[in-house]
């Protein structure tokens, strides 16, 4: 990725399969990420975006699923996404009270590219996640535009940044700095190769409560952070999933629900005031928008081979958690409010993650 040093650059290797080149959500092929940050003194906030395929997205959807782990959250578009087993526009992450300026640029923007919607087909379901980032970010000020979606679209890249970038820029994640992070695993078969990639938004979890590795290292952490002590777990954290494993949409949505397994060997409990949202999707098959007027070959795994993308995308979780919390940097926001970095924490008093 782009010059940061990631979690396994500490020592620390997460699961057991191998990751992708990148270690990212675009070792899928065709898919891309890009980010807008503001960052200018109480404004702290951001929009990302995934891509996940570099032709018409409304024109040739992928077959898709969503997840609700917990649902203290504001998302937008899961309902179609559920009933039709299909995704039609990039995804959009952003905070809280920006969901409506994202989505009203999300569907400018699929208007300008698809003159047929609402003149000769249907509208279109525009899909926008977000968390909380309110402490960090003067949130009420709702700064994001529709520009700033727009161009995260148009910078969206194979090679990204992770941290406090986009709208991971004003996260907070177990009473740290929290943000963007991914990874990546490779998941091999009889009948070939394929990969799944994970991408986080974290903003949950307290100090006490951040496992790496199997160590409980919060435990060590928590003496050298006062504003730690009393941290209640209140946030949030969105999961996108991709791969060109070629999957069903019950199979999709089998898989997806997993990656809870890696928020809980990061030491998350899933708390009653915490939104925690998964959306996966597989580009292995593209849906056409217009009727063929024939059937369409959906081409699927076994599902005895199913359990290998269950350890891929549990992996991939915890590694991508771990990663947004190791390349996140040092923000101070609304008002003063700041929150070390867990890179930081551990030069600073020689604590080492293995």
């Amino acid at each position: 990725m782009i010059k940061q040093k990631r979690i396994r650059d500490y020592g620390v290797t997460i699961g057991k399969l191998k990751t992708g080149s990148k270690n990212a959500i675009t070792d899928v092929d065709g898919v891309t990420v890009g980010h807008v940050t503001l960052k200018n003194g109480d404004t702290q906030t951001g929009v990302t975006t995934i891509l996940p395929h570099q032709g018409n997205v409304f024109k040739e959807k992928v077959i898709a699923s969503s997840h609700v782990i917990n649902g203290f959250g504001k998302t937008m578009g899961l309902m179609q996404i559920n009933e039709l087993g299909t995704i039609e526009t990039p995804i959009l992450l952003t905070n809280t009270l920006s969901i409506g300026a994202a989505a009203d640029a999300l569907i400018e923007y699929m208007l300008d590219n698809n003159t047929e919607i609402g003149k000769t087909t249907g509208t279109v379901n525009p899909i926008v996640c977000e968390c909380n980032d309110m402490f960090l970010n003067d949130i009420r000020a709702r700064n994001i535009t529709k520009q700033h979606v727009f161009d995260a679209i148009v910078n969206a890249s194979p090679t990204f940044e992770e941290g406090s970038i986009g709208a991971g820029r004003g996260m907070l994640c177990y009473s740290l700095k929290g943000g963007i992070g991914t990874s990546s695993r490779i998941i091999d078969m009889k009948h070939g190769s394929y990969t799944l990639g994970v991408l986080t938004l974290t903003n949950f979890g307290i100090l006490s409560d951040l496992v790496i590795a199997g160590k409980p290292i919060g435990q060590e952490l928590k003496e050298h952070l006062i504003q730690a002590k009393n941290d209640k777990d209140k946030g949030s954290v969105i999961i996108i999933v991709a791969t060109d494993l070629p999957v069903s949409e019950r199979q999709l949505n089998r898989i997806i629900k997993r990656a809870v397994t890696g928020l809980a060997r990061t030491g998350s409990i899933i708390t009653t005031g915490s939104g925690e949202v998964v959306i996966g999707f597989s580009t292995a098959t593209k849906i056409p928008h217009e009727n063929p007027y024939s059937s369409v070959p959906v081409s699927t795994i076994h599902e005895e081979d199913i359990d290998k993308a269950f350890r891929a995308v549990g992996e991939a979780t915890e590694e991508a958690v771990l990663n947004s919390l190791i390349t996140a940097t040092h923000v101070i926001g609304r008002e003063g409010n700041e929150r070390p970095t867990l890179q930081d924490l551990i030069n600073k008093h020689h604590i080492s993650l293995c």
